[in-house]
């Protein structure tokens, strides 16, 4: 049997405890509370919404200010509607209330309790997705992470390289990934100095390139990188450079164990994203590898009824440029307010579909022709492939070159 009043619940969530508040559909406080943050005030919480009318099948609506944690992985079981709402939309919300701008954690619980009952159509709630697309959201976004983190620390080290080893970095340029190659790091373990570095031999050079785990071409690197070490280099003072060496040790240590963590995360990251059923279709697009697929499919979701029509799609993915108009002012711009884990896909996504796809390289080429700069012509052909995976997904459909580009194929032919 439901509720007899519509009834709506605010969440203002803490580190130790949280604020709730239950309101009916005329704006009446029914209850208030205090929990805490452990499995004792998660059952308190869901006595008192059970004490209010919450039932499996007739759930309470939540709207808190995260997506996060154990509280929302408690409230999401079921059916229940949570409503992630965004702290700088809730402090709008606030001021509606009063101008004195004061501010307290069960007053905010209020206002949040209020947000649903009053505009509940404009938020929308967490998306529904399974547990396994949840799963490879974490692992792909800690992935994407380890891979920003090992970034930056080999370009710390490059910048450190550069005051006083120039030898190192002429002779890892040639390298793909340069620095973060198991080779590169287990050099600068043997010679962490150019001065050490100009005293190895080219057996202790090939058992350097051994231990890395290379197979191929070790004589030759081998006699490449003793040449290059051997080179006429400014050098620091001995004990400057020494110092200098130790440095460099210590962040080769930070820089081995974020490339561990990658590698480890980016296999898992396969063995999750293998078992999806939209996996495939994902895969199906040019440009789109197991890694950057599941990023893809960490952000959109497996939830077909999360967005209501591919330009929602475009719109969270920033894609879809915003307009602003008032009066005699016109604008139109790229979105500042995306969701900026999927756009930085999207930009990988479209930079090496332009290769690997004939219609997708044409539909580029002519979008830069029309004046777009680079990174506009890719956000215009991320848009559109946008569309065509949101689509695909609808439709359970692969990805098919000639019904995506028709016109660019045409024009090539």
């Amino acid at each position: 049997m439901g509720r007899g009043t519509l009834i709506y619940c605010g969440i203002d969530w803490a580190e130790r405890h949280h604020d709730v508040a239950l309101v009916d559909d005329t704006g009446q406080l029914l209850a208030k509370r205090r929990i805490t943050d452990d499995a004792a005030g998660y059952q308190l919480l869901l006595n008192l919404l059970a004490e209010h009318g919450d039932t499996e099948a007739d759930p309470i609506p939540v709207a808190i200010e995260t997506s996060r944690g154990l509280l929302v992985a408690v409230l999401r079981s079921g059916q229940r509607k949570v409503f992630a709402i965004n702290p700088m939309a809730a402090a709008r919300y606030r001021d509606r209330h009063g101008v004195s701008r004061k501010k307290s954690d069960p007053g905010d619980a209020l206002v949040l309790a209020n947000i649903l009952r009053t505009d509940m159509a404009m938020h929308r709630p967490l998306p529904a997705d399974t547990d396994l697309a949840r799963a490879i959201a974490v692992l792909a976004r800690a992935q994407q992470d380890a891979t920003w983190n090992r970034q930056q620390l080999a370009n710390q080290l490059r910048s450190l390289l550069r005051e006083y080893y120039p030898a190192a970095l002429n002779a890892f340029t040639a390298w793909q990934n340069g620095l973060c190659r198991p080779e590169a790091r287990q050099l600068l373990k043997l010679a962490p100095t150019s001065t050490q570095a100009a005293r190895l031999t080219r057996a202790q050079l090939r058992s350097a390139l051994k231990r890395s785990g290379r197979t191929r071409g070790i004589e030759a690197e081998a006699d490449r990188l003793r040449e290059i070490f051997r080179g006429d280099y400014a050098h620091q003072p001995t004990r400057v450079e020494e110092a200098l060496g130790k440095q460099m040790l210590a962040l080769i240590r930070q820089l081995d164990a974020a490339c561990a963590a990658t590698d480890e995360l980016a296999k898992a990251v396969e063995e999750e994203f293998a078992q999806h059923p939209d996996a495939e279709i994902i895969c199906s697009f040019p440009g789109l590898g197991v890694q950057l697929g599941a990023r893809v499919l960490a952000e959109v979701g497996d939830d077909r009824r999360r967005f209501t029509d591919a330009r929602g799609l475009k719109a969270y993915a920033g894609s879809a440029p915003v307009t602003r108009s008032s009066g005699k002012k016109h604008y139109v711009g790229r979105r500042v307010v995306k969701n900026d884990r999927l756009n930085h896909a999207g930009y990988l996504w479209a930079f090496s579909a332009i290769k690997a796809s004939e219609g997708a390289g044409a539909h580029y080429r002519r979008r830069r022709a029309h004046g777009d700069w680079h990174a506009q012509a890719q956000r215009h052909l991320f848009n559109r492939m946008l569309g065509q995976l949101y689509h695909c997904l609808q439709t359970r459909s692969l990805f098919e070159e000639h019904l995506a580009f028709p016109s660019s194929l045409a024009a090539a032919a």
